[in-house]
C-alpha cells in the first residue's frame, strides 16, 4: 500500500462575490432522501487539503490544475476522496476525452485554477451563498475557482436516481467541474436517452437515464442548451 497522503488545516474559505456561470437552482424538493448512511448537517468549517499531487490526466490539450479538500468533522478522508475525484476526471468518458484539455491535482500552496471542497450541508451552503446560490443545503455548486460538493448527496445521491451512488458521485463532479470549465446547463434530449451530465440531474432526471459522463462511444454527449 502507498502511505497516506500528509494532511494539513485550511481554514473555511471566503468565496469572491462574483455572479457564479452556472444558473440559480430551483426549490429544493419536497421529498427528501432517506440517508442510507449518516452524515453530519454541520462539520468544522475548516478543510483539510492533500499536501501531494497527482498525476496529468488526459493526453492532449492545456494544463488545469487543481486542488481537493476536505471540510473538518466529516468523517471522510481526504486522501480517498482525492483519489475518487482523479479516477473520476481521468476517466475516458470524462472531460479529457475532448482532448482540448488536461487535468493534475496539485498540493496545498502550489497554484490551481480551482479547487474541489467536500463540505457538510451547512458549510457548503454558507459557501454557495456567498456567490448568490440557494442550494438550502441540499445540492452541490460551483463558484469561480471552486466545486463545491454536499456531503449529504455524496454519501446518498438523490431519489429515484436509478443508478449507484458511485455514478451519481462521477455525475457531481463532472457536472461541477463541467461549469468551472464554462459548460452551462443542459435538457434531457429525448426520453429513454442518457442524460447529458450538464443536466440538473438533482432535480430529476425528466424522462432520460442516469449517466454521469460527457462523454459515450467517444462523443461528446449533450442536450438543449438551457438559457
Amino acid at each position: 500500500m502507498s502511505p497516506s497522503p500528509s494532511l494539513s488545516p485550511t481554514p473555511l474559505p471566503t468565496p469572491s462575490r462574483v455572479a457564479p456561470s452556472s444558473t440559480r437552482s430551483p426549490s429544493a424538493p419536497a421529498t427528501r432522501p432517506v440517508a442510507a448512511v449518516a452524515y453530519p448537517e454541520r462539520g468544522s468549517g475548516s478543510f483539510t487539503e492533500v499536501t501531494t499531487g497527482g498525476k496529468v490526466l488526459g493526453t492532449a490539450g492545456t494544463l488545469r490544475r487543481f486542488r481537493v479538500a476536505v471540510e473538518g468533522g466529516t468523517g471522510q478522508n481526504v486522501g480517498a476522496f482525492a483519489a475518487e475525484v482523479d479516477a473520476v476526471l481521468g476517466d475516458s468518458r470524462s472531460w479529457v476525452a475532448g482532448r482540448s484539455l488536461r487535468l493534475q491535482r496539485v498540493p496545498k500552496g502550489e497554484a490551481a485554477e480551482f479547487t474541489i471542497y467536500l463540505a457538510t450541508p451547512a458549510t457548503s451552503e454558507r459557501m454557495c451563498a456567498v456567490g448568490g446560490l440557494n442550494t438550502e443545503g441540499y445540492t452541490s455548486c460551483r463558484l469561480p475557482g471552486q466545486v463545491i460538493i454536499n456531503l449529504a448527496r455524496w454519501l446518498t445521491a438523490v431519489p429515484d436516481y436509478g443508478a449507484p451512488v458511485s455514478t451519481y458521485r462521477a455525475y457531481a463532479i463532472n457536472h461541477e467541474v463541467g461549469h468551472q470549465l464554462g459548460q452551462g446547463h443542459e435538457a434531457c434530449p429525448a426520453p429513454g436517452s442518457p442524460a447529458p451530465v450538464m443536466q440538473q440531474q438533482t432535480y430529476g432526471l425528466k424522462g432520460c437515464l442516469a449517466n454521469a459522463w460527457p462523454y459515450l462511444a467517444g462523443r461528446r454527449h449533450s442536450g438543449p442548451a438551457i438559457p
